[in-house]
């Protein structure tokens, strides 16, 4: 009797503890998903803030879950940027010289970046051919640091809706992205130069 007593002390002593850990792990994967929410909203928000005047800042965030249609002037951010992150992933793949074709979708993509006053057609070339030196074959710039490089290259052909400070911080991150990925300095120089030309002419 003794023993069926501890027998069953014991078993409903597991049975609690797997209810415990059950719980738990419902618990952190809710929070995870809770983050990974904020972490979307957020991001949706800055570029939002970086692109366009529907994404102004202190423009009112969506309602979470709300079935309202993206507007128009975020979707061809994400586009963009989209365009832009897969160019430099081309780029990166590539062991030799970028192929002509690598260099037209990095051009078109840079052209349509800007929604607003479009940089000249001789900076945005200037500013390709940068990339191309400063990207090609650097396999350290993984596809995090790709979308954050698209990221800020799309902010900065939007430089009108940008603060003077928020366009030097975006300047030496784009710098830093670089050089940490492999590439010289002389490299990230020149295109943080032809940069700040097209941030001049895209106020």
């Amino acid at each position: 009797m003794k023993m069926m007593k501890c027998f069953l002390a014991g078993a409903c002593l597991l049975l609690t503890a797997g209810s415990v850990l059950a719980q738990n792990y419902y618990l952190a994967t809710q929070q995870a998903r809770r983050d990974s929410k904020q972490n979307d909203a957020e991001q949706q928000r800055i570029q939002r803030e970086a692109n366009g005047p529907a994404g102004a800042p202190g423009a009112a965030a969506p309602t979470p879950g709300s079935a309202a249609p993206m507007d128009p002037a975020l979707q061809a951010t994400l586009k963009n940027i989209a365009g832009l992150q897969a160019d430099f992933a081309a780029v990166v793949a590539t062991s030799d010289k970028p192929a002509p074709e690598q260099k037209t979708a990095l051009l078109n993509d840079l052209a349509q970046a800007a929604q607003g006053t479009k940089a000249s057609a001789g900076s945005i070339k200037r500013v390709a051919d940068d990339l191309l030196t400063a990207v090609a074959g650097q396999k350290k710039l993984a596809p995090a640091q790709q979308k954050l490089l698209a990221q800020k290259v799309h902010a900065l052909f939007n430089s009108a809706h940008l603060t003077a400070a928020l366009q030097e911080k975006l300047l030496t991150e784009v710098q830093k992205l670089l050089t940490d990925a492999g590439a010289s300095l002389d490299d990230t120089v020149n295109l943080v130069t032809d940069l700040k030309t097209v941030v001049a002419e895209t106020k």
